[in-house]
């Protein structure tokens, strides 16, 4: 299965190391921003499963910060925890407003931390399960819970990994995903896929959905996305 992967804004150092260190050794993949500049450029260039985000950050603030990734379609459903010091009520009050999950008072315990994330993402497994077993992009219907894919109501074999990457893809509309980011995703699953093999299990997808083919688009030099439909 693969890890989630969690970007972590805060500015002070040793802070940003202690939870780097702790949730990395709870087995989730990490990268770091110092900065709201940082954090919103990182955000854009790659998906997250959770931001940490810090409200005191020179720069941009932490509030700011949550408003421009709130309201983008490439990160508004990304869940964000926020950092406080104490006493900083109204700023919870204002990020939860804004569509923050929830917030962490420093100083926090790593465990506590950890705790609450792990609490969050099965929050959001189940939340998934419950309402999004069915992802329907046009003409193409995957049911999450049957392994399968319907194209204009007809039943369509894909092989696993072809299915994986057909999720991957479908699951966020838009998003260009580099040969490598679709690679970390399915190995989890299967070991066998690599760079190389992406374009050949995508020319396979492609052949199989016929003229929704075209659903799948290349970003030459970048990688492979699902497209946007108005």
């Amino acid at each position: 299965m693969a890890k989630e992967k969690i970007l972590i804004v805060d500015d002070e150092d040793d802070i940003l190391e202690l939870v780097r260190y702790n949730l990395e050794k709870e087995g989730f993949t990490i990268k770091c921003a110092t900065s709201g500049e940082q954090a919103v450029k990182s955000a854009f260039q790659e998906p997250f499963d959770l931001i940490l985000l810090d409200l005191m950050l020179p720069g941009i603030d932490g509030l700011e910060v949550a408003k421009i990734l709130k309201t983008d379609p490439r990160t508004g459903q990304t869940p964000v925890i926020m950092l406080t010091a104490k006493g900083g009520e109204a700023d919870v009050v204002t990020g939860l407003e804004i569509g923050a999950a929830d917030y962490i008072t420093k100083p926090f315990s790593p465990r506590i931390l950890t705790a609450r994330i792990r609490a969050l993402f099965r929050s959001l497994k189940q939340e998934a399960s419950d309402k999004s077993t069915h992802i329907i992009r046009g003409d193409v219907e995957i049911d999450l819970r049957k392994h399968t894919v319907h194209v204009k109501g007809a039943p369509f074999q894909l092989t696993y990994t072809e299915f994986e990457i057909l999720v991957l893809l479908a699951k966020r509309p838009g998003w260009v995903f580099t040969r490598t980011q679709i690679v970390d995703a399915i190995r989890g699953t299967n070991y066998a896929i690599t760079d190389r093999s992406v374009d050949v299990q995508i020319a396979g997808l492609r052949k199989k959905l016929g003229s929704l083919g075209d659903c799948i688009e290349t970003v030459r030099g970048v990688g492979y996305r699902f497209k946007e439909t108005s």
